[in-house]
């Protein structure tokens, strides 16, 4: 395979779709370039640049064939999410979108979660509603950076600029296919808060002031699993199996199927829950039936807190949290954590060891030894 890349780069100039090619000097890669038809020079992006034509493509493909690779990953667009399940966006006229089609129909083509494509929706709503005397292929780089720069001016979190950016992004390099209009725009570092965990006495009190067996049992299952809110309300009753002791988690984060801990309390519970209020669909309904809500999960936990006098803002991932933090402060190893929670990588577990007094506990601090 070749050790040289080119990588291929989607440009628009004066409203012409251009292939732009990147790529580090040398001698044979320039020597060929030099040979292509139309070649012209882009100082906005320092780069040169071809017609964006199928014949012009396929002319790359066959000039630089065992000579360089050509890096086509944002040129050509990524692959349809097949794991998520088929995503089908409202257009009703108490929710009239403004997104232009192309942008739900990218959504939708690509199965974007529907979490993430409401978000998507939402903000570039508001990019669109900023920029209302423009076309949108008038907004330039420096429009969209002094934008960037009044969010922050306004005081908007990292994250609120951060999922604007995603949006707009998304519409210039997903659905128009531009991804190298934005050289200069910089993201906000991402922070590392630590975890926000309650103790084991909390999780105790908490479950304590519950009386409702739906919502004990909605807890219970939150903690004791470690489950995020979106794969508690995606459990239905034959992810529960009790022969092997484990909950089965599907399509959790990234499209990944898992096992976790199902807890002998929390199944004698079930039991009981199941046998009260026969779900038939998913393990925890509405009162009419379907997917139980993340607002009514919420609700349950924050009630539930304030009556339990528990100072830490309890959410469902803080019940998550301490599940992973509670597991590291009984010893157990650091893998099984990362396996039971599903993340992809032991470095993302780690930060648990951050909030995990048990360790801190045993080490004596210099003053003491005065």
């Amino acid at each position: 395979m070749p050790t040289k890349k080119i990588t291929l780069k989607h440009l628009l100039i004066e409203n012409q779709r251009q292939i732009g090619l990147q790529f580090y000097p040398d001698p044979t890669i320039q020597k060929l370039i030099k040979t292509l038809p139309n070649l012209q020079w882009s100082r906005d992006y320092s780069m040169v640049y071809i017609p964006n034509t199928k014949a012009n493509l396929n002319l790359l493909f066959k000039l630089f064939r065992g000579v360089a690779w050509l890096d086509c990953g944002l040129f050509l667009g990524k692959k349809t999410q097949k794991n998520n399940p088929e995503l089908k966006i409202e257009r009703s006229e108490k929710r009239p979108l403004k997104c232009p089609p192309e942008f739900i129909r990218k959504l939708e083509v690509d199965r974007y979660a529907a979490s993430t494509a409401e978000t998507y929706i939402f903000f570039f709503k508001l990019f669109m509603d900023h920029f209302k005397e423009k076309e949108l292929l008038e907004i330039n780089e420096q429009d969209i950076l002094k934008y960037i720069q009044s969010l922050v001016n306004l005081g908007k979190s990292d994250t609120y600029v951060n999922q604007m950016l995603n949006a707009v992004k998304f519409y210039y390099e997903g659905v128009l296919g531009m991804p190298n209009r934005f050289y200069s725009i910089n993201r906000p570092r991402k922070k590392a808060p630590l975890p926000k965990v309650i103790s084991q006495e909390e999780v105790k009190q908490l479950l304590s002031v519950i009386s409702n067996l739906k919502h004990r049992c909605i807890v219970q299952t939150l903690y004791s699993a470690g489950l995020r809110r979106g794969e508690l309300l995606r459990l239905r009753p034959h992810h529960i199996d009790s022969k092997r002791m484990v909950i089965k988690v599907e399509d959790g984060k990234g499209g990944k199927d898992r096992l976790t801990l199902l807890s002998p309390t929390l199944l004698e519970n079930l039991r009981e829950y199941i046998k009260q209020y026969k779900p038939r669909e998913y393990l925890f309904e509405g009162d009419k039936g379907g997917q139980y809500t993340a607002s009514s999960v919420r609700s349950i936990i924050k009630k539930a807190s304030e009556k339990a006098g528990i100072a830490q803002h309890v959410t469902p991932h803080v019940l998550r949290h301490s599940f992973a933090t509670h597991l590291l402060e009984a010893n157990t190893d650091l893998r099984y954590i990362q396996m039971l929670l599903g993340h992809g990588s032991t470095t993302t577990t780690e930060i648990y060891t951050h909030v995990a007094t048990r360790n801190i506990s045993q080490i004596t601090s210099p003053l003491d030894s005065l």
